[in-house]
C-alpha cells in the first residue's frame, strides 16, 4: 500500500509540474501601464477546465503528502 501511495504522489507531482506550466499568465505585464489590461482579463473554458483539473490533482497531492507524512499508510 505504501508503495502504491508514494506512486500516486509522485505522478501527481509531476502532472502538477505539467498543468501549472500550462497555464497562462496572469499579470498584467505592460499592458497594466496604459489601462489595457481588462481587454486581456477573460477567462476561457479551456483555461476553466485547466484550473479545475489543477485543483483536483493539487487535492490528491496534499491527501497523499498528509497520508505519507502521518504514517497512517503502512
Amino acid at each position: 500500500m505504501l508503495t502504491f501511495i508514494w506512486t500516486i504522489q509522485i505522478i501527481s507531482a509531476i502532472l502538477l509540474i505539467v498543468l501549472i506550466l500550462l497555464h497562462s499568465p496572469k499579470g498584467d505585464g505592460i499592458a497594466g501601464m496604459g489601462g489595457a489590461s481588462h481587454v486581456f482579463a477573460s477567462q476561457k473554458s479551456a483555461e476553466k477546465g485547466l484550473n479545475k483539473l489543477t485543483g483536483i490533482i493539487a487535492a490528491i497531492f496534499i491527501i497523499c503528502t498528509f497520508l505519507l507524512g502521518y504514517g497512517i499508510v503502512k
